[in-house]
């Protein structure tokens, strides 16, 4: 469905159900250079089993208008914006790696929305180097092939999607290619720019879920310890053999990991 925020056109994915204010809501909040579309198994679910199910696509990205928002603030007000115009109720905020950020965020600054976060393949700080952020700003095609290299374990590198005849490399570096110029620069600015996660994380007394790959490279789980030590009430789950592209990698183990956190 399409709705106005902040004077902007935006889509968000409902698995073609209505939004009734009666049920609960999930948002869920891609990563860098994503869409709405990582989320195809996850948000399904959710609106079929009793939610609200809201896979946005933030501005600037996939169908929604505008200007990527080069900040973790701004997309967390931009987020309560969005959930203010649907007079969402009883809401879990789910975010994967750049999304998680904007979960953490939004629930330290308006913590009267957020009944729970999800952190999936999410670290606290989340840099990026000098040489990716440069690659993005160019416009370079090769920030695209880094991304893809370093976002999959070896062994999704050679195969094993869970639906046959998909490859996972391949579809996730079409989905980048999908996004504009200046878009994955603009995403990666606000990760590298996000400098109080950890005063952030400290405020936050709803209970918040990390989903995380022991084989991140991007996001790698040494990098987790600081902001779970600040986190006050948080559930840790840990994935075998799986990289930073979790939704793909690993699709039922993330569900099932979000069905018992939300239940």
């Amino acid at each position: 469905m399409y709705l106005t925020v902040e004077d902007r056109k935006c889509y968000a994915y409902t698995a073609n159900r209505a939004f009734d204010a009666e049920k609960p809501t999930v948002v869920f909040l891609h990563g860098a250079a994503n869409d709405h579309t990582v989320w195809s198994l996850q948000s399904r679910y959710f609106a079929y089993h009793g939610w609200n199910a809201l896979a946005v696509d933030l501005p600037g990205h996939g169908k929604s208008a505008g200007a990527a928002i080069a900040t973790i603030g701004g997309l967390a007000d931009w987020t309560a914006s969005l959930l203010g115009s649907i007079k969402a109720r009883e809401v879990a905020l789910v975010g994967n790696s750049m999304g998680s950020l904007v979960a953490l965020e939004s629930a330290a600054r308006h913590p009267a929305l957020i009944k729970q976060i999800a952190m999936i393949a999410s670290a606290v700080p989340i840099t990026v180097s000098d040489a990716l952020l440069s690659t993005a700003k160019a416009n370079d095609h090769a920030a695209y092939e880094m991304i893809n290299l370093f976002a999959h374990s070896s062994a999704a590198q050679l195969g094993g999607n869970r639906v046959p005849g998909l490859w996972m490399m391949g579809s996730a570096m079409r989905l980048m290619e999908r996004s504009g110029d200046g878009v994955l620069h603009a995403d990666f600015s606000a990760c590298n720019d996000y400098a109080i996660g950890l005063e952030q994380a400290q405020k936050i007394k709803c209970p918040v879920l990390m989903v995380l790959g022991r084989r991140d490279q991007m996001t790698p789980m040494k990098f987790t310890r600081d902001v779970i030590g600040k986190l006050a009430n948080v559930k840790v789950v840990a994935l075998d053999d799986a990289g930073h592209a979790l939704m793909t990698e690993k699709p039922d183990e993330v569900l099932d990991s979000l069905v018992e956190f939300l239940a």
